[in-house]
């Protein structure tokens, strides 16, 4: 049975919102709202602005990662290019399989930073702004935060490239 052309025109269009928020949400946190914040905010301040920002940025972050996943199997599925499960027969599947590899790594960074690493510098940023010894722990989870965003934004770029790649074949 064929995928109806409206469906797949939803599936498109979900599937690059989802993108741009995703990608876009991670190009601007990386690159500029958290670098100005660091600078600018004293430590309990900036505990205070990640405690805000994470609760915001969260919920619309993993619901793109949701509708990536959904939106991105059901374009899968409905490409003639798509020859069935681990089935690598052309270019088009190897980028897929890569892209989908390289998809499940971003989820697990981002995992890792929502229920990992951002509770504790959370905790850290307010034990630091009560004058405890917590300032140089922080400042290493600080720059461990920096280096995943960039890993994930890194990671989403090469999710684009994939996509590209796949896209030409």
């Amino acid at each position: 049975m064929e995928t109806p052309a409206w469906g797949l025109t939803i599936a498109y269009w979900l599937h690059m919102i989802a993108t741009a928020v995703w990608i876009g949400g991670l190009a601007a946190l990386g690159l500029f709202v958290l670098p100005a914040a660091r600078k600018t905010l004293d430590t309990t301040a900036y505990a205070a602005f990640l405690i805000s920002l994470q609760r915001r940025f969260e919920p619309l972050g993993w619901f793109s990662l949701l509708i990536l996943a959904g939106t991105g199997l059901f374009q899968m599925s409905a490409s003639p290019n798509y020859q069935g499960f681990l089935s690598i027969e052309n270019r088009w599947a190897a980028a897929i399989l890569i892209k989908h590899l390289v998809f499940i790594g971003m989820t697990l960074v981002s995992a890792y930073l929502t229920w990992g690493l951002l509770p504790e510098l959370r905790r850290l940023a307010m034990l630091h702004a009560r004058q405890d010894a917590a300032g140089e722990h922080l400042a290493r989870l600080e720059k461990r935060e920096r280096r995943l965003l960039q890993l994930n934004l890194a990671l989403g770029i090469i999710i684009l490239a994939l996509t590209a790649v796949a896209r030409a074949a």
